[in-house]
């Protein structure tokens, strides 16, 4: 079946929806809406997997972010163990994070991980789920050198996009997309990079449980939500509705393959 939404990026796998999970489960059918649920370290990827294997319209993105357990390493050998299962999509969320950790004291740390999980992902043919905050430079510093140099070029997606159209440009220039939130239905910061972005390049997302869209905020969020994002893009950019839908959902199955 072609869902009708697609959230790229949400954590179905945090503790917020314990309480009423099946009812999560069937908003997301009753929407038909697809999502991918994204890990932050070894265990939340597995339950990821998890929850992928059980539901349809599930998909996993398995990966380490870059600050929340600091004392993690990206274990090759137990990811290989995740990669295999077929509805791991994508490897992430990783990157770089310098708004909760200082870059002159954590860059190494950082920049490793995200070059592990990077040459992961192109081991296995898999999109990257790219976490930034206060770092879009240093990770084009990362990126766009190995864009020209890697016979196998790194793609994916800057998830919860937040930079000025000139970085999302330069995003776009080496195929990877940004996503949005539901940030942007109460915010107009990112009005003008919707506006101009080639519409190929951008994706819907809830990062639930967090931001929920008008007029859902300040509650929890859930991926059923996002189609409060996609009305917004279409609003943003003054297209058709329907035309904007389809092409997000297009996109997001291009990501995952």
């Amino acid at each position: 079946m072609m869902p009708k939404y697609f959230d790229i990026h949400s954590h179905l796998n945090f503790k917020d929806y314990e309480g009423d999970f099946e009812e999560v489960i069937q908003r997301l059918k009753d929407t038909e809406t697809y999502t991918i649920v994204v890990g932050t370290d070894y265990e939340s990827s597995k339950s990821a997997v998890e929850l992928a294997e059980k539901h349809d319209g599930i998909y996993a993105c398995i990966g380490i972010h870059p600050v929340d357990n600091p004392s993690e390493t990206f274990d090759v050998e137990k990811f290989d163990n995740l990669v295999k299962h077929l509805k791991v999509v994508a490897i992430g969320e990783c990157g770089l994070d310098f708004f909760h950790a200082k870059k002159e004291e954590d860059f190494e740390r950082q920049k490793n991980l995200f070059l592990a999980q990077i040459d992961f992902a192109l081991k296995h043919n898999k999109p990257l789920m790219i976490h930034s905050r206060d770092a879009y430079e240093e990770l084009l510093e990362i990126l766009e050198p190995l864009k020209r140099i890697q016979k196998e070029k790194p793609r994916g997606d800057i998830h919860f996009f937040a930079g000025s159209l000139e970085i999302a440009k330069r995003f776009w220039a080496i195929d990877f997309t940004t996503s949005f939130t539901g940030v942007i239905t109460f915010a107009r910061n990112y009005d003008e990079v919707i506006k101009n972005a080639p519409i190929e390049m951008i994706m819907s997302e809830t990062d639930a449980p967090f931001v929920a869209p008008a007029p859902y905020r300040g509650k929890r969020n859930e991926p059923s939500y996002v189609r409060e994002v996609v009305k917004k893009i279409a609003e943003i950019r003054n297209e058709d509705f329907e035309a904007v839908r389809a092409k997000l959902v297009e996109n997001a199955l291009r990501m995952i393959g």
